[in-house]
């Protein structure tokens, strides 16, 4: 943390949670008697609840997206680029709300947490769960908050299949969507990546069927090989090559399997990094999440006839250099929205970042979100007078 909290700060924020007595049936067909929900919020909630913004986070995110927890940190929260005073997400005039997902490791319940009925921890026997059912506890957390309706509700990859289904399983509860670097459902090949990355887990011999804690253990290898590899495919190929290229720790071949090339330490750095702060289990059950979405399936593929229902505007964005979900992903939900006669804007951004961009305070990128966010803002000043 800096030594003086900068004035575009949301500065020192405490998580909160969320307790929930009333069950929650899931997709899957199993039902959570009750459970919690981490979330954090910046700014302030006006009079009559109408400027609230909902933060749907992606595979490795959380409830922390803004500020700090404590003097301490030695980074803000995942988001904190776009959101504070003045920025794109911004607090002065927007009440903003971020919460860890069910399943996640971040506070809310999920495998690391106790199930109430066992006294143990969920670990393997915690149900899969899916942007469906995120939704829908997503719900109860804003009618707690007494939000009835949202200003707009944002996110990213994973996050913005979120905002997705929102718009249209609760289409009269959202004015403005913003999807960011997302896709009406996931490519064979991004399935195909998530398969790997959970074989890397499973066949990791500490992983113990998903009930690692419980033998005091971690499947470090397996988890850090699938950080690994998405890590890669977040990237690309243009940053990879400008930020390592063929840059080498040695001044010749040392012929064995050690580390050799400096992408090779990055990549190592960042799969050992994440298994200290992200648990096996939800990764699993985050891809899965991904994997399962799907919303025009209900309508034979026709994406449109299900974004009929919507009722909010749209704000879509992609990135040139992603291939993870590339513009032409975005631009799917962007014609299905015309289509279906729906208010939509849509920005492909110039950047070299790959799918992490989204991520990254790219001038043009923070300028069309905060175009559009102003303009939202604005039109709830009106409604007000």
């Amino acid at each position: 943390m800096p030594d003086v909290i900068p004035a575009d700060s949301v500065g020192i924020v405490t998580p909160q949670i969320a307790q929930f007595d009333t069950p929650l049936a899931l997709c899957c067909g199993q039902t959570l008697s009750s459970y919690q929900l981490t979330y954090e919020t910046y700014g302030t909630l006006n009079q009559n609840a109408s400027n609230a913004i909902l933060i749907c986070h992606a595979l490795s995110g959380d409830h922390h997206a803004a500020g700090y927890h404590a003097v301490t940190d030695t980074k803000p929260g995942w988001w904190d680029s776009a959101i504070g005073p003045g920025k794109a997400i911004d607090t002065t005039r927007f009440f903003v709300v971020a919460l860890n997902n069910l399943g996640g490791c971040g506070g809310s319940t999920g495998p690391t947490t106790i199930n109430p009925e066992t006294g143990q921890r969920w670990e393997a026997s915690f149900p899969i769960v899916t942007v469906e059912d995120w939704v829908q506890s997503q719900v109860r957390l804003a009618d707690l908050l007494g939000i009835k309706t949202f200003a707009a509700i944002v996110g990213g990859s994973l996050g913005g299949m979120q905002v997705l289904e929102w718009s249209i399983r609760f289409p009269d509860r959202l004015k403005a969507a913003v999807i960011v670097a997302s896709a009406p459902k996931l490519s064979t090949q991004n399935i195909a990546f998530n398969e790997v990355a959970r074989q890397s887990i499973r066949r990791d011999p500490d992983f113990f069927d998903g009930n690692y804690l419980d033998n005091k253990s971690v499947p470090t290898n397996g988890l850090g090989l699938a950080r690994m590899l998405g890590h890669i495919t977040y990237l690309s190929d243009d940053a990879m090559g400008a930020k390592f290229g063929r840059q080498m720790r040695h001044d010749s071949y040392q012929y064995n399997y050690g580390i050799e090339f400096e992408v090779e330490s990055y990549l190592r750095y960042q799969g050992e990094a994440f298994t200290k702060r992200f648990d096996a289990n939800t990764y699993m059950l985050m891809t899965k999440a991904l994997d399962y979405f799907d919303p025009a399936a209900q309508a034979d593929g026709d994406l449109a006839a299900v974004l009929s229902k919507a009722q909010c505007e749209f704000l879509l964005v992609s990135f040139t250099t992603d291939w993870r979900f590339a513009p032409e992903r975005s631009e799917e939900i962007v014609n299905a929205l015309i289509k279906a006669g729906k208010p939509v804007s849509y920005a492909k951004i110039e950047a070299e970042e790959g799918h992490d961009a989204f991520l990254f305070p790219i001038p043009r990128y923070m300028a069309v979100l905060s175009t559009f966010l102003t303009r939202v803002a604005n039109r709830l000043t009106t409604e007000a007078n």
